[in-house]
């Protein structure tokens, strides 16, 4: 029988989504996750801290239940996407984002929006590939 083209990944103990939409979708050897805000699994109703540091090591935090949840790490990742509300806070985020990334880093693009779910300051998707599909 043929691979789906795609598959919803829903990782266990991850957050809610917040809309309808999977936390990732795979298809063939790769995996497309969708942005991940400061939701802590754990208390996906409290509200996220007001550090943008704090923000991101949350964020990242999520985004690596979805890889692990698949059998990846952060090497896997080909391509990041990283939303800010205030571009001020790049220097912050990227202290705490090159904790999990390690060279050759992936691709990315930095974007100052108005705004993001839930009041956050941060929000990052990926993309990644399974190794030897």
């Amino acid at each position: 029988m043929p691979t789906p083209f795609k598959q919803a990944v829903e990782p266990a103990g991850a957050a809610p989504a917040l809309g309808p939409y999977q936390h990732a979708i795979r298809s063939g050897d790769l995996l497309f996750c969708s942005g991940q805000i400061p939701i802590d699994p754990a208390t996906p109703d409290a509200p996220f801290p007001p550090e943008i540091d704090l923000q991101t090591e949350r964020v990242l935090m999520n985004v690596r239940r979805i890889l692990s949840d698949q059998g990846l790490d952060f090497s896997h990742v080909l391509k990041s996407t990283v939303f800010l509300t205030d571009l001020t806070h790049f220097s912050a985020m990227n202290g705490v984002y090159a904790r999990y990334f390690t060279p050759p880093y992936p691709a990315r693009s930095t974007i100052q929006v108005a705004a993001l779910p839930g009041g956050a300051s941060v929000e990052i998707e990926i993309v990644a590939r399974y190794p030897n599909t």
